[in-house]
């Protein structure tokens, strides 16, 4: 528990925000307020506490924690001299933290009461005490957009590290087969060689070793099953024994019993069970060449769309875009999530659509936010997301469509406004539609929304470069 303190005007002259004050006024502070001491460690507030006390710090200190459930993380600390808790014309009303003395800790406490007197009797005072809550606020909100930008690069990078997982793991599996294949050549061609085929005989399976780049005919399971089985059933009166082994690359690379019986007939029999095996490993390898060099391509192009994202190869200032190639880049960056949740998703691009003066980094923002809200608000089954952009007049629009939950009426008036959430506590900061809003405000566009159960629109409205 706190032990009341008498305090004296020198107690309150280490306090920045009273620096200079004239006697009387300390005095008056001293007359309406009061002094607390509290031992290292003790608990000042704890989270839904109300709000009504203006706090300075005279000695010691207070940390203040996040608290979610059993956890409690440390978010800031405040230090002798320093004011904080309710100030004037605050609209605090409940403490979101736990509050915790930092060593011996004293503290002056005016409660919110006493504003109204506070400010007839020092104007000087609340004028100070008002500035130290809008570099508050304005602290707050940098603090807040930063950590929702590192939150956001945190679900990228999520997405973005399972993106990379399956083209990278791919590469890493062709390349073991490839050792393996490479491996039992040597072994293939000295048993083949080893039975003198002749040159034309040679001639006729290397023939058959040439990629091909026209796509086998797509067939049905059961009928590439069946074919499967006639091929390895051939391969086996052929003297291979291994031809239930060798059939299935045979055929994906489109060689059927037609194309490698006139082989067979110019090979002596003794010589075929090594000749099919040495083919079949040819055409693997040729294939596995080109899994990983598709799952190279699959990393260059994630690689490009994280630069064209972020803006990484030009510079950060307005210049002409393209909307589309935005929202594409946005799409691409939020793939995983897409997918996790089996999302359906609709372009529905106007054809040519004149550029916009912009940023890309930020409009990039808005569709982050704006894609990552719908996502949140779509079910786990039969979610459906529709981009569409339009011309109209001097304007392009941007909409964004979705049948998640929709917004609550008494919700809608409200969501633009800095730090409203209906999220559970750490889940989301209510800035994200703020930062948003005030990007498309830069770019002289406005940002609208409709909202009813089932569908709920988002339209940017961006100026067309030029106009």
């Amino acid at each position: 528990m706190p032990i009341a303190t008498p305090l004296t005007p020198a107690d309150l002259a280490p306090i920045t925000a009273f620096a200079g004050l004239p006697a009387e006024t300390l005095a008056w502070l001293l007359a309406h307020g009061e002094g607390r001491a509290y031992a290292p460690g003790e608990v000042l507030f704890e989270p839904g506490a109300p709000a009504e006390l203006m706090t300075a710090i005279i000695r010691g200190g207070i940390q203040f924690y996040a608290v979610k459930g059993a956890q409690r993380d440390p978010v800031f600390r405040i230090e002798a001299g320093q004011v904080t808790g309710v100030l004037p014309y605050s609209r605090l009303r409940v403490i979101a933290g736990q509050g915790v003395a930092v060593g011996d800790t004293l503290l002056y406490t005016l409660h919110r009461d006493q504003f109204p007197a506070l400010e007839q009797a020092s104007p000087e005072l609340t004028q100070r005490l008002v500035a130290v809550m809008n570099d508050r606020s304005r602290d707050q909100v940098r603090a807040q957009e930063r950590d929702d930008k590192l939150r956001a690069l945190g679900k990228l990078s999520a997405g973005l590290a399972h993106e990379l997982n399956n083209p990278a793991a791919a590469i890493a599996r062709a390349a073991q087969a490839l050792a393996q294949r490479a491996a039992a050549k040597p072994g293939l061609f000295v048993e083949l060689v080893g039975h003198c085929p002749t040159p034309e005989a040679m001639r006729a399976l290397t023939g058959l070793a040439v990629p091909n780049d026209v796509a086998p005919a797509s067939m049905s399971a059961l009928e590439r099953a069946n074919r499967e089985d006639e091929l390895a059933d051939w391969l086996t009166t052929q003297g291979a024994p291994d031809g239930y082994y060798l059939a299935p690359a045979l055929l994906e690379a489109g060689v059927t019993v037609a194309a490698l019986a006139p082989v067979a007939a110019l090979l002596p029999p003794a010589a075929r069970p090594a000749a099919f095996a040495w083919l079949e490993g040819q055409l693997t390898t040729m294939q596995l060449v080109r899994d990983v060099q598709e799952a190279g391509g699959r990393i260059s192009k994630l690689v490009a769309d994280v630069k064209t994202y972020s803006h990484m190869d030009r510079a950060g200032g307005f210049e002409q875009l393209d909307v589309t190639a935005g929202l594409e880049s946005t799409l691409n960056m939020l793939g995983f999530q897409l997918r996790q949740k089996n999302v359906r998703l609709t372009r529905d691009y106007a054809a040519e659509l004149p550029p916009i003066r912009g940023q890309v980094s930020s409009l990039n923002q808005v569709w982050t936010n704006l894609l990552d809200n719908a996502i949140d608000a779509l079910p786990a089954q039969g979610g459906e997301i529709t981009l569409r952009t339009r011309r109209e007049g001097d304007f392009v629009r941007v909409f964004l469509i979705d049948n998640g939950t929709g917004i609550p009426a008494e919700v809608l008036p409200h969501i633009f406004e800095p730090f409203y959430t209906t999220k559970q506590a750490g889940d989301g900061s209510g800035l994200g539609l703020d930062i948003a809003q005030r990007i498309i405000h830069q770019h002289d566009g406005r940002l609208e929304v409709d909202s009813k159960p089932g569908r709920t629109e988002f339209c940017a409205w961006l100026p067309v470069a030029g106009a």
